[in-house]
């Protein structure tokens, strides 16, 4: 996946950690975000192929930035990592690309991830 950019976003320290390793291991170039409003911040200046987004976050959740994402006409896909119920419901009313429910494992979220940035 070399030259495919992630932006993870999660208020998480060690799930951001956790998925940095292993996505820069596959060859993404990532660029972590602890919530929404540093998240939209980023995107200014790194355009990712994807987003790694979690929904229940402080200062901005997922649902707020998906929102202001789509507001601001970025069409950026979106893979959910989420512990929220209904996250088929979330997934659909965002209209996010992939769901990974957490716990997660990371042989199941990074194949995820990587078929969602090829199609980018």
């Amino acid at each position: 996946m070399a030259g495919k950019r992630v932006l993870v976003v999660d208020d998480d320290p060690d799930i951001r950690e956790l998925l940095f390793t292993a996505l820069e291991d596959e060859g993404f170039e990532v660029v972590p975000a602890e919530n929404g409003r540093e998240a939209l911040a980023i995107i200014k200046t790194f355009r990712p192929d994807v987003i790694v987004l979690d929904l229940m976050m402080p200062v901005m959740d997922g649902w707020q930035f998906a929102n202001e994402l789509r507001a601001r006409d970025e069409d950026i896909p979106i893979v959910l990592l989420s512990a929220a119920r209904d996250l088929r419901t979330h997934a659909k009313n965002l209209a996010a690309a992939e769901i990974i429910e957490k716990p997660f494992d990371l042989s199941e979220l990074l194949p995820k991830i990587a078929k969602v940035a090829s199609a980018a």
